[in-house]
């Protein structure tokens, strides 16, 4: 069978593969603790219960056709109130689209904005841009980033790649990393952006900055987020955000993300996204426009879940800093945001008590679901070399007695190893 030549190129997520795996492992009895997919599990996270009724109320009053193809006009203008309330980003609701959770979106940006052959410039470790660049013929530009700075790229590591370059794509708090932009190495890419549209021509395409927060809402202690136009005004003609309910609040499978940003470029998202069909289900837009101003409700829900989430990330980094004390080859970074550790098992070139060279992280990967039964991300599923030995840990899909029992196990793997 013939198909066509993106097609026939196209890469399966190696996230979701690993996570098929283990929950094919726990369908069979295994108590593994699943830290791979970026997902809560929502025994431990439910959704906000005021969200929850708003839409078994939604269904119950038939509200199960089509919603209009940019999003309900009540969740919009929500949506708009609480980014402006929140963020001090004053858009109109008109230059929001909503779709089904932010995936959609982000590939809108892409065909709204890139023709073939375009160049895409992006970070590694990041989220599936070298994926949406296959899939929009891009020419993926990745710049690698170093642990020293939080694996955040820097205006100097991105400034060589800017010109000639049609988007930059970026996202903070980071997935897969769980670390966030400082203001000034985020204000320094900013100018960066501007000073590159201005040295273009009236008639050469300019470039424009794709800004994924999704997990906005979720920082930690002394940690702030920043956006581009917050900071540099200038930038709201190029900056396109993606955001939306999935990550703040537990809700990855109600599916109402939204985008805002430019109108000509919103309107030709709104345009491509009504081919493809990729709106949220009406009732749960109803419910999320009509639970997004309940200030207090959103205040207590976020206070409550956000400490948890912290919780189990601290459980992780500190139990991977007394592994490191004890002088196993492991380390973390700080958390500061999102539902991730970023951990480093630096263990490739061992062996394991049955022989297996340990040649690449997913042998790593591999290694640990069956003699830890702890599962995890390589970041080689981001963009980085197979054989970089850092990993994501993603808290939502367990609890903190199951990260906790965990950690000894994680210890006896490692020490079994030659």
């Amino acid at each position: 069978m013939h198909v066509s030549k993106m097609a026939a190129g196209l890469i399966g997520s190696e996230i979701i593969k690993i996570g098929n795996e283990v929950n094919d492992m726990i369908r069979r009895g295994e108590q593994i603790c699943n830290l791979t997919i970026g997902d809560f599990d929502p025994t431990e996270y439910p959704i906000p219960a005021e969200l929850k009724d708003g839409i078994m109320s939604a269904y119950e009053a038939g509200q199960t056709n089509y919603p209009p193809a940019n999003g309900m006009a009540g969740l919009r203008e929500a949506a708009a109130a609480f980014t402006a309330s929140r963020l001090g980003l004053a858009y109109p609701a008109t230059d929001f689209l909503v779709a089904g959770g932010s995936r959609p979106l982000i590939y809108a940006t892409y065909l709204a904005l890139v023709d073939a052959g375009d160049q895409v410039v992006f970070p590694v470790p990041s989220w599936n841009n070298n994926h949406y660049c296959h899939l929009s013929g891009a020419e993926a530009i990745t710049v690698e980033t170093r642990a020293e700075n939080n694996f955040m790229p820097t205006a100097a590591e991105l400034a060589p790649h800017l010109p000639g370059a049609t988007l930059l794509a970026l996202c903070s708090p980071l997935n897969p990393t769980g670390t966030v932009f400082s203001r000034e190495d985020l204000e320094a890419i900013c100018d960066l952006v501007l000073a590159e549209n201005q040295r273009r021509g009236p008639n050469e395409k300019p470039l424009y900055l794709l800004y994924d927060q999704i997990y906005w809402l979720l920082t930690f202690g002394a940690t702030e987020h920043y956006d581009p136009v917050s900071l540099r005004p200038a930038l709201r003609d190029y900056t396109i955000y993606i955001d939306g309910i999935s990550k703040c609040l537990a809700a990855t499978g109600v599916r109402v993300g939204y985008a805002f940003g430019p109108s000509e470029v919103i309107n030709k998202m709104k345009a491509i996204l009504g081919h493809v069909g990729a709106w949220a289900p009406k009732a749960e837009q109803v419910a999320v426009g009509q639970y997004l101003p309940q200030t207090e409700a959103v205040d207590t829900y976020m206070a409550a879940f956000r400490q948890k989430i912290q919780h189990s990330l601290n459980l992780l980094h500190e139990g991977l800093q007394a592994l490191k004390a004890e002088g196993l080859p492991v380390d973390s970074l700080v958390p500061q945001g999102a539902i991730y550790l970023t951990a480093k098992l630096d263990v490739l070139g061992r062996s394991t008590p049955a022989g297996q060279h340990l040649e690449t992280t997913q042998r790593i990967t591999s290694y640990l679901i069956s003699e830890a039964k702890l599962a995890l991300v390589p970041f080689s599923a981001f963009g980085t070399d197979g054989t970089a030995p850092w990993f994501r840990m993603s808290v939502g899909g367990a609890s903190a007695e199951a990260i906790a029992a965990a950690l000894p196990r994680l210890r006896a793997a490692l020490e079994a190893l030659r």
